[in-house]
């Protein structure tokens, strides 16, 4: 009786740590990914109203970098752009102009970036999910650079910010 008590008890211990490492990974993904460190570019061309983007994300965990791509990816089109490239790639403004927009409407973003939000309607996977060799690297004793390329729907993100009255919409003027 003692023994199937101590089993028992062992088992629900062990249960609730790894219910706990787990929520303790997710909120370490948000938080190695908050301060919006990344970079983007262009990486070919996509189908009409969308953008084929590489976004390297830099984490100390690689698996936290990859998660992260497709947040880094809809942040990067939103509020940072990229350069012109080869691939037949032109430059590309950010929707969002004025940096200060991301405060302003701090509350909308928050929620539209929590994990497991509406920026996910947006955006996809350009590949089946493996890394190519180049694009894993360490960039310090405990950071890594990862990259992965996906298909961001600039245009419909456009469409959501002008219904959010974010940004303007193209038919208003200037």
């Amino acid at each position: 009786m003692k023994l199937s008590y101590l089993f028992t008890t062992i088992f629900f211990v062990l249960v609730a740590n790894f219910s706990a490492q787990a929520q303790w990974k997710k909120e370490k993904t948000k938080e190695d990914t908050k301060i919006w460190r990344y970079d983007i570019e262009c990486e070919g061309i996509a189908k009409q109203g969308a953008k084929l983007v590489k976004v390297w994300s830099y984490s100390k965990n690689p698996k936290h970098a990859i998660s992260s791509a497709m947040r880094n990816a809809v942040h990067g089109i939103i509020f940072k752009g990229y350069a012109g490239g080869g691939q037949g790639c032109t430059s590309f403004q950010p929707l969002v102009k004025d940096p200060s927009v991301e405060e302003e409407h701090k509350e909308f973003f928050d929620a539209f970036f929590a994990e497991g939000g509406e920026y996910l309607k947006y955006v996809s996977a350009a590949t089946d999910g493996s890394i190519a060799p180049g694009d894993r690297l360490k960039v310090s004793k405990r950071e890594y650079k990862i990259a992965a390329v996906v298909t961001v729907m600039s245009d419909q993100l456009r469409k959501r910010l002008e219904k959010e009255n974010i940004i303007k919409s193209l038919s208003s003027g200037f």
